[in-house]
């Protein structure tokens, strides 16, 4: 038996794949392998898809030096910078996001953390959430501790994102400002608060595919069951922005691996999708299963109108995942 099809019975079956396996997967012919990563995708998941948007809740002058960031104030770019928004302006913004049919609505902000009267307004937000919409609440508020996090669990907040970026080798050639395990530390700490976690990362930084797989078997390590995939934009003014765009190929192999590692987590499309030609068509056919929707935080995304209609197009029914 071919080892892909051996592999791809070995996953559907419940069963998992090493690093080793992972890079074979990587040799296989791309139709052939996107066409199993399908079969799993609907073995393990079925036909649900999970849809969210996001606010940018305060931009730019952000302390830390990720490469490929507009918000970053070591960088010069054109990124908007303002303080969080207030409550009222966040819930407008989940009003419409529900309204375009997303189904969790994460609030972002920029900086390594929060200050405490930053915090008691996000978790009034999260709070007026709650009240006004039926949408999950989640947060993207940067290296929290385990108070902090608990009090936006108690506020209504459901899940944390925290994204690893890459692999823990390659993670020191994207940021040198905090660290790879202080993410850990972080997913840590949203789950003792009782928060589900959302972690995933960027491709296209430079990364090998032998980081992508990495991170994806971190990820497997770390029981994340979202996984967000970003598709580098390169910004201007960053130091990744003369980075060579990735074929789309190589995307679709990425996500295809991504689906035999991670079998049953939703692979959430990201930053990135508007650059594809498909908008991510091809990739939610063969493995991904989930996406962010509307603009993203300083690039323009993909309307929630033509996102439904795909995403209908392709049979999935839109469902909360988790």
């Amino acid at each position: 038996m071919p080892v892909l099809e051996e592999l791809k019975n070995a996953v559907m079956s419940g069963g998992e794949i090493s690093a080793e396996e992972a890079a074979l997967l990587c040799l296989a012919p791309l139709g052939d392998l996107c066409a199993a990563a399908a079969e799993i995708r609907e073995r393990r998941c079925g036909g649900g898809f999970d849809l969210c948007a996001i606010v940018n809740a305060k931009s730019g002058r952000c302390s830390e030096d990720c490469k490929f960031c507009a918000q970053s104030a070591h960088y010069r770019t054109d990124a908007c910078e303002y303080r969080l928004l207030s409550p009222e302006a966040i819930v407008a913004e989940a009003r419409a996001a529900e309204a375009g049919g997303a189904l969790r609505f994460s609030i972002v902000t920029s900086g390594g953390a929060l200050s405490d009267e930053e915090l008691d307004s996000v978790c009034r937000s999260i709070a007026m959430i709650r009240r006004e919409t039926g949408l999950s609440p989640c947060v993207s508020l940067g290296l929290l501790s385990a108070e902090q996090f608990a009090a936006l669990k108690e506020a209504g907040a459901e899940r944390a994102h925290n994204n690893l970026e890459s692999s823990e080798k390659f993670f020191p050639n994207i940021c040198t400002t905090h660290g790879w395990r202080e993410k850990v530390a972080a997913i840590a700490a949203a789950r003792e608060a009782g928060l589900s976690v959302c972690s995933g990362g960027i491709i296209g930084l430079g990364e090998r595919m032998a980081d992508r797989i990495e991170m994806a078997l971190e990820l497997r390590e770390l029981g994340i069951s979202s996984v967000p995939l970003n598709i580098l934009n390169p910004i201007a003014g960053t130091p990744f922005e003369k980075n060579r765009p990735l074929p789309h190929e190589e995307i679709l192999r990425t996500v295809a691996v991504y689906r035999f590692i991670l079998p049953e987590a939703s692979i959430r499309l990201a930053g990135g999708r508007g650059l594809l030609a498909d908008k991510g068509y091809s990739c939610f056919k063969y493995g991904a299963n989930a996406a962010i929707t509307g603009d993203m935080l300083t690039t323009a995304g993909i309307s929630p109108r033509r996102d439904r209609e795909m995403i209908a197009s392709l049979g999935f029914e839109v469902r909360r995942d988790g």
